[in-house]
């Protein structure tokens, strides 16, 4: 990771994390006070402000490498503090690694932000347009209208922030927020929190932050007027105080931290792993080791709610009834949690494979459905366009002609940016 050190040698140590699609610049303004009581160590998300570009497809991955970083740097017990995604790492390694966190503050935080469908819609545009249409409506997400008005250089500022990110990083930090969601985990969060929330942020506002001080136990909320998204950018003072007295009076053992060498640099990029349990199995032998019919229908739902997203998925199991429920189930647990699973293929893959078969059956009234899923599993709309001409050579030009009628409707309507 890159991630750079400020304040004394021989002070506890405070992490701060970044939100989605800034730098550690953003923490600029808090820098001065903080170091004076702590070792700042402040770190940069893959792709972004010149970091590494080595996608992190899950939160956990984000807070695994930055564990391996303080690791190796011999640092045992820290604070940490983190805005967004940033928070999201904080609240992973408080779960995870109660026993290394000393105090937590979590800003412009959720449990779970948003849906998991907004932000592979997300994906989607990024892949089909590249980072400048999410890089000009940046400053709308993160500021308020009196302060974007009033501070030209500091939008701008934001805005290119946003233009340097690498995309594929950005695109797995996307993935990464969709896939995050420790609602019913707040509980065993075992530290002091800080929740500390613009008063005007319309991404994870005032609502967010109170479902997270009602499940951490030892949670305190701090809200900040007239501010929106990027608070410690909008309002500095009044963060900095709040940050200053939290980890003032919170910090639990800071006599653990170990001092830390002075020099920014760059530590080895964490290798991810892949868990073997999450392998399905390549035998259709049934076995002891084979999953459970519950499991795989669990694992179904979860791949299958990835690729159609949400709110397909709730519309189909919401029409379900008594008569369909066996179908529904049959669906979830064969398609999605025996087939889409195996790791023979990947999903761009099977996406592929999917649009062939469903041109090749005249059955186009899941077309659509797979034009969205094979946007999510990272074709690109020229990629799609690849495909169905390919199926116009061999299921016939009738079919690909009503193919592209549909495929061209569904990618203007998921890659046009919003207005």
């Amino acid at each position: 990771m890159q991630y750079r050190f400020d304040g004394p040698e021989d002070a506890p140590v405070l992490v701060i994390g970044p939100s989605l699609g800034t730098t550690w610049h953003m923490w600029d303004r808090q820098i001065p006070e903080l170091s004076q009581h702590w070792r700042i160590f402040r770190y940069d998300l893959p792709g972004h402000g010149g970091a590494p570009a080595h996608p992190a497809a899950a939160v956990t991955d984000i807070a695994d490498r930055v564990l391996a970083t303080l690791d190796s740097l011999g640092v045992q017990r820290f604070g940490y503090a983190g805005c967004a995604i940033g928070g999201a790492v904080g609240a992973d390694l408080a779960l995870r690694h109660p026993h290394r966190v000393a105090a937590l503050a979590l800003v412009a935080a959720s449990p779970r932000f948003g849906s998991a469908d907004e932000f592979r819609q997300r994906g989607v545009i990024v892949r089909s347009n590249g980072l400048e249409p999410i890089a000009r409506t940046s400053p709308e997400r993160w500021f308020t209208p009196g302060f974007a008005a009033a501070q030209p250089a500091i939008v701008e500022w934001a805005v290119q922030m946003v233009r340097t990110t690498d995309p594929g990083c950005y695109i797995a930090a996307c993935e990464a927020l969709a896939a995050f969601d420790i609602r019913t985990e707040l509980p065993r969060i075992g530290v002091p929190t800080l929740v500390l929330v613009g008063a005007e942020d319309k991404v994870t506002g005032p609502a967010e932050a109170r479902t997270l001080v009602a499940g951490i136990p030892d949670a305190r909320l701090a809200l900040v007027p007239g501010a929106s998204h990027l608070a410690p950018v909008e309002q500095p003072a009044a963060v900095t105080d709040l940050l200053l007295m939290h980890f003032s009076t919170s910090w639990q053992d800071t006599q653990a931290s170990i001092p830390v060498p002075p020099s920014p640099g760059f530590a080895t990029p964490f290798a991810p792993v892949v868990p073997v349990a999450e392998i399905a199995p390549a035998t259709e032998v049934p076995d002891a080791s084979a999953p459970a019919r519950s499991d795989l229908y669990d694992r179904g739902m979860k791949v299958r709610r990835e690729v159609l997203g949400d709110a397909h998925v709730n519309a189909e199991t919401a029409a379900s009834d008594g008569f369909s429920d066996d179908y529904q189930e049959l669906l979830t647990r064969y398609a999605w949690g025996e087939i889409w699973t195996r790791e023979g293929l990947d999903r761009r893959s099977r996406s592929c494979v999917t649009l062939t078969a469903v041109v090749a059956s005249g059955h186009l009234g899941g077309l659509a459905q797979h034009i969205r899923a094979a946007l999510r599993n990272g074709l690109t709309p020229v990629e799609i366009k690849e495909v169905l001409l390919q199926t116009a050579v061999y299921c016939g030009m009738p079919a690909a002609g009503a193919a592209f009628e549909i495929a061209q409707s569904v990618i203007q309507e998921e890659t046009t940016p919003p207005a």
